[in-house]
């Protein structure tokens, strides 16, 4: 019976039309699981808000303080009684990438089967979501909480999602402010034997700086795929940089490599955004040699440094618009290692969270006035 349920829940979102997929899927959880009501809420651009999928259904619910946010911030399953009825707040997470939390009610408990079932539905539906989200803007609409600037919008679509976990591994990033950045990004990938991230800091303002961004993710992205080491991806792209500006736009990046074997990670240091390392609660910066940032000067020759990661370490990959912050002659880097070890409990989507959420506590404005990227990695090693 549960497998024949649940198969067939996983046929109808399928051959759903995409933009249909919320109305579907509660149907289904109407007319096979007896649900009185369902809403999917979506993470918002800020990492603040959860926003409804449905119009019609009530208002967004912060993260913070209830039952939703509990379910996305702790990845675990919400139960509660909400007046005559049960209520389950299920995340909605693939491999890592938090989409949202799936809300359910019924007018009677719930057995344990039946909730674990809902665990399991609530990972295909986002998988189907995830899917559909590229043939609707339904989706990025609704998790929206006010419209973004034309050159974030070119940013949020660079980006490869905000989490990513394996067994070795555990990542998360974050773009700050996320409804108007310009310049700063960061990328990722992941194959049977490496990890590679990187984080860039482009030149300029507006859509300017994002196509500058853009241009280089891109040419970053080219080499990679085309099997080249670190240094000669830095050198590829601080040639196609190079040949479109001449000199007059650069793009500050950090590149590094994880071997996934043995946690041996190789590094560029090409600018600005820097790592910090937390170990058995310490927290210490990863020293590198600067070279020069990407597009400044006409064929660099880029070399790369070694440096090694242990079971349990964690790294932090920050731009300078959180570590050079400035506000009323205070400046964040005195409170930065604080933050960074205070984060040492919280899974790294949460770490990153926190982080920036103490950024814009301490500017005391919602919005910075430069882009922050903070992208957080757990290291595990082999099993």
């Amino acid at each position: 019976m549960r497998t024949n349920r649940l198969a067939f829940a996983e046929r109808a979102m399928l051959c759903a039309p995409a933009h249909d997929l919320g109305d579907v899927l509660a149907d289904i959880l109407h007319t096979e699981y007896g649900a009185s009501s369902t809403e999917v809420f979506l993470a918002d651009y800020r990492m603040l808000a959860l926003q409804p999928l449905r119009a019609e259904n009530p208002g967004p619910m912060a993260i913070a303080g209830t039952p939703a946010g509990l379910a996305f911030g702790g990845q675990e399953p919400v139960r509660r009684t909400e007046g005559a009825e049960e209520a389950w707040y299920l995340p909605m997470t693939v491999r890592g990438d938090r989409f949202g939390v799936l809300r359910v009610t019924f007018p009677d408990p719930s057995d344990d089967n039946t909730a674990e079932e809902l665990i399991d539905l609530a990972h295909a539906a986002t998988q189907a979501f995830q899917v559909a989200e590229a043939a609707t803007d339904r989706f990025r609409l609704a998790r929206r909480a006010e419209r973004l600037t034309l050159a974030a919008e070119i940013q949020w679509q660079l980006l490869p999602g905000r989490g990513l976990d394996r067994e070795e591994f555990s990542l998360a990033g974050q773009l700050e402010p996320a409804y108007a950045v310009r310049g700063d990004n960061f990328d990722w990938t992941a194959d049977a034997d490496a990890l590679t991230i990187a984080v860039t800091n482009g030149m300029g303002e507006s859509v300017d700086a994002a196509l500058l961004t853009s241009l280089a993710i891109n040419a970053l992205r080219n080499a990679r795929r085309a099997g080249v080491s670190l240094p000669d991806q830095a050198a590829l792209a601080d040639q196609a940089i190079w040949s479109q500006y001449g000199g007059r736009q650069h793009v500050s990046t950090l590149l590094l490599r994880l071997d996934i074997a043995d946690g041996r990670v190789t590094a560029i240091d090409a600018g600005s955004p820097r790592i910090w390392r937390l170990r058995d609660g310490e927290v210490e910066p990863v020293h590198l040699e600067p070279q020069l940032p990407l597009g400044m000067f006409d064929s660099t020759v880029y070399v790369e440094q070694e440096f090694n990661v242990l079971p349990g370490d964690r790294l932090f990959l920050l731009s300078d618009g959180i570590f050079e912050s400035v506000y009323e002659g205070r400046r964040y880097s005195d409170n930065l290692e604080r933050m960074l070890r205070a984060t040492a409990s919280l899974p790294p989507g949460e770490a990153i969270r926190a982080l920036l959420h103490d950024l814009r506590a301490f500017c005391q404005d919602q919005y910075l006035d430069d882009d922050a990227v903070g992208v957080c990695l757990d290291w595990t090693g082999k099993g």
